[in-house]
């Protein structure tokens, strides 16, 4: 008995270290990334502050004031006011929320529903063909426009929002996990896995899905970005969230007619929507240098 054991403890002491040092480099390599690093600093900044408009911003983003219409940015109001009295600071950080709530439900999901069909696709080879088909069916529309279309028919509301960014989002996840599956499935650890007799659902969970996790988390910030843009048109368009809920895009929506007197209703929630999908993308950039293997190799 200790014969068997004992080569199993000594295995996974060796392991832990290297799994260790793994995990220290890698994140001595993100932080000598100055692009992830920007990204970083930019994205934590504007997620702090919409955490904390409550505190941040105690007006209330939805309070008229009549006697404050068109009030340029200033002392008193940091990002002015706009056609109703309504103080743009507090509107735009309580948009911030809607926004960014958006991306992370749209990101919960492609990673768990995108995750489960590529999975199953490039497994199990029967289901392949369908579950593909399906994808492409999905993927023949444009993506903007079909999120259009379905949050349309499904009615405005951040939920329909969330569920049709969603929707549109899965395939190409769901493509890029079955190109990895049918990658490292073919491994010699994977064949020997299943020649030991291991059950399909523990090969799947020990020994693909971990290595599928770089490629994964990149695309996923990259979803993260399109979903937080693609929100903010929808709302710009009058299909996501209703007003007078602040969003980014009904914010900008309702300030283009008065693009000529108060310009900053439009320019200063414009500005903090690119500055937080411009950080998410250098944070995507900086994670597919450092975890994409390819480009390691190219680099070497």
């Amino acid at each position: 008995m200790t014969s068997i054991t004992e080569p199993r403890v000594r295995a996974g002491s060796a392991a832990e270290p290297s799994r260790r040092w793994w995990r220290s480099n890698t994140w001595r390599r993100l932080m000598a990334h100055r692009m992830f690093v920007i990204g970083a600093l930019l994205f934590g900044l504007v997620l702090l502050a919409t955490l904390l408009a409550p505190w941040i911003a105690s007006v209330d983003p939805m309070k008229l004031s009549m006697r404050n219409r068109f009030k340029p940015p200033g002392a008193q109001f940091w990002f002015g006011t706009d056609n109703l009295g309504r103080d743009l600071f507090s509107r735009v950080l309580h948009g911030g929320q809607v926004s960014l709530l958006v991306g992370f439900v749209v990101v919960v999901v492609n990673g768990i529903v995108g995750v489960g069909i590529g999975a199953v696709a490039g497994y199990f080879r029967r289901f392949d063909n369908v579950l593909m088909r399906c994808m492409d069916a999905v993927m023949a529309f444009p993506a903007i426009m079909l999120a259009l279309g379905i949050a349309a028919a499904l009615g405005p509301s951040m939920a329909n929002a969330m569920i049709a960014l969603a929707i549109v989002a899965v395939p190409r996840n769901a493509r890029l996990v079955r190109a990895t599956f049918l990658v490292i499935r073919e491994m010699p650890y994977v064949e020997a896995a299943v020649a030991a007799g291991a059950r399909p659902m523990r090969i799947i969970l020990t020994h693909i899905l971990p290595n599928c996790m770089a490629p994964l988390v990149v695309a996923l910030t990259f979803v993260f970005a399109y979903a937080v843009l693609s929100e903010a048109v929808l709302s710009f368009l009058g299909v996501g969230t209703p007003p007078p809920a602040p969003s980014w895009g009904g914010i900008i929506a309702e300030g283009r007619h008065y693009m000529r007197d108060a310009p900053w209703i439009v320019l200063i929630p414009g500005a903090v929507l690119a500055i937080t999908v411009l950080s998410l993308n250098l944070l995507g950039d900086g994670l597919r240098d450092v975890l994409d293997p390819k480009l390691k190799v190219q680099q070497a």
